[in-house]
């Protein structure tokens, strides 16, 4: 084609760089529309459009290529110039199209400073051999690129841009937590735990506390909710379906993260309109009917009744200072003395030091189960491999291993932090025990609220009395306590109490007082939180030693749940 043809046809520059492509191996759009022009003006090319777009062409939907395309079909101009046949197209379609459209003479005329077209069979031959090259370079860098993925999964390395909270460390090629972020992440996850906040609320408080996204806006309620539901916070990696376990460091653990999602799974309906703060306002329930207690102001005053929405009822109004008395009394039942809890406390914390010694061994344990699991990883990609299994069963069962690797990994981190403590439940009972008088006699209504909510369930009032069943142990805890009050008004009949033990077999021919040490082995269990004054630390129970009894004094204290222990 000579270039007086060329002069009075009608171009299309065209030039595109793909934004997911490294910019050493194309060059730049800057670069591209200058070598054109020049290359334009050096042949002499009449170019009526430039056309720029900065989009992939390894799949059709170029909105800019789409409208060249049909301007040509148009008739708005006959040729197209460009750097090389991989900026028109890197796909079978749009590669099509144009071989379609020199088919019908639409297009005469494609000029390429690094290429050379000629539209007869042998250009249209070449041509399609370039496109196709072009379309086999991009499906093979798409492989090399999804194999590299898949090895940065298997290596537990995140293989994308650092999702919130972290970011990416480019020297090592990995995610790092982002400390200044990652702490308003794990509070979001703590607030929402509780059960107590709403997406909207979660949003509005840490924004407010100086959490933002990447460009620096603010995040919306799909962004936490989408937050709160990637195990990313925990070390797991989950991509395409498949979960992978991370080497990156966790924000939040794994049971802080169970939490959550039974929190999204069980949200409560939507709020009504605030109701009036009464105090115990959904605690009750009454005794004769089963109905809701609700409360009322009258004349100043609040009142419990029974709302009686199910049945005829016959319970009166019963003033909130009564039941609010009745619970402190309900308190006091459960409570133990100073000098009792920390004698106990001191008993636990010297078992607590010999368990401290089985901690080698436990730790071992767990790290076998761990090596156990691996195995079991390990056999399982065999089987996949082999074709034992389908790939569905594989990520199933992967998903289902992972997740115990998860459970060992945190309980031997948390062992190896804290040591295992089977002792702290009791000694916490007991400190919460021996703060019950306090609660009772100068805590406010809501702390005891939340103290009797603490000790027992199934709250009822009948005959404007208050009545619940007691948790364990606050049940052996009042059992105690009575059996204290009963022996201090008739100390005979604490003889027969089942909650004292017997050393040995005592005779009753000689009594020993209460206000003093006896001279023989006791085993006082009776809860001394109503002793009288003046007498001893732990009450001693009244009996006569045989003449071969030891003659120093020794005292036995037994917890329910403890081997009795000797107090010297």
């Amino acid at each position: 084609m000579d270039s007086i043809n060329l002069q009075s046809k009608k171009f299309f520059l065209y030039a595109r760089k793909s934004t997911d492509e490294p910019e050493r191996q194309i060059l730049s759009i800057e670069a591209q529309l200058f070598e054109l022009r020049e290359y334009a003006k050096k042949e002499k090319l009449n170019i009526v459009r430039e056309f720029v777009e900065s989009k992939t062409a390894k799949e059709p939907g170029r909105e800019i290529f789409n409208e060249m395309l049909a301007g040509i079909e148009k008739g708005e101009a006959e040729g197209i110039l460009a750097w090389h046949p991989d900026r028109l197209a890197r796909n079978s379609i749009d590669g099509g199209r144009i071989i379609y459209l020199i088919d019908t003479g639409k297009i005469t005329a494609l000029k390429f400073p690094t290429f050379w077209f000629d539209p007869t069979p042998q250009g249209k031959f070449m041509l399609s051999i370039a496109f196709g090259q072009s379309k086999y370079y991009v499906d093979n860098l798409s492989e090399n690129i999804k194999r590299g993925i898949r090895q940065k999964l298997r290596n537990g390395i995140w293989p994308a841009w650092a999702p919130l909270g972290y970011k990416n460390d480019k020297e090592n090629k990995r995610i790092v937590v982002d400390k200044e972020k990652a702490r308003f992440i794990k509070k979001a996850f703590e607030l929402y735990a509780t059960g107590e906040y709403p997406l909207s609320e979660i949003r509005k408080i840490i924004n407010k506390a100086g959490l933002v996204g990447k460009k620096g806006k603010m995040l919306s309620i799909s962004n936490y909710q989408y937050m709160l539901k990637n195990p990313i916070y925990y070390a797991v990696i989950r991509y395409n379906g498949e979960i992978y376990e991370g080497k990156h460091e966790p924000i939040i653990t794994k049971k802080l993260f169970d939490k959550v999602q039974k929190v999204l799974g069980e949200r409560s309906r939507p709020k009504t309109k605030k109701l009036k703060p009464y105090i115990y306002r959904g605690l009750f329930r009454c005794g004769e009917c089963g109905c809701f207690i609700t409360t009322e102001t009258q004349e100043g005053h609040n009142y419990l009744r029974c709302t009686k929405r199910k049945v005829r009822c016959s319970q009166r109004y019963t003033r909130e200072e009564i039941i609010s008395g009745q619970i402190r009394e309900k308190i006091q039942k459960v409570s133990l003395c100073s000098a009792w809890a920390e004698k106990c406390i001191a008993e636990l914390e010297k078992e607590r030091e010999k368990q401290a010694q089985a901690k080698s061994a436990f730790v071992q344990k767990l790290r076998g189960e761990l090596v156990e699991i691996e195995r079991k990883l390990d056999k399982l990609l065999d089987l996949q491999l082999s074709g034992a299994i389908t790939q569905n069963e594989y990520s199933a069962k992967k998903q289902e291993i992972l997740n115990q690797k998860i459970e060992v990994s945190e309980k031997l981190r948390a062992f190896e932090r804290k040591g295992y403590n089977r002792f702290e439940p009791m000694i916490n009972f007991i400190k919460a025990a021996n703060q019950a008088e306090n609660i009772a006699l100068h805590g406010n209504l809501f702390e005891q609220k939340d103290f009797l909510k603490k000790i027992g369930s199934n709250f009822r009032i009948a005959e404007r009395t208050l009545a619940f069943d007691l948790k364990m142990p606050w049940k052996i805890a009042e059992k105690y306590n009575a059996e204290a009050r009963s022996a201090e008004a008739t100390p005979s009949k604490i003889a027969e109490s089942e909650i004292w033990r017997r050393g040995r077999d005592s005779n009753p021919r000689r009594a020993l007082t209460l206000t003093r040490s006896p001279s023989g082995r006791l085993q006082p269990l009776s809860h001394p939180s109503r002793w009288r004054s003046g007498a001893p630390s732990i009450p001693q129970k009244a009996r006569t030693l045989p003449d071969c009894a030891p003659t120093a004094p020794r005292i036995y204290l037994r917890c329910v749940w403890c081997t009795p222990r000797l107090l010297e």
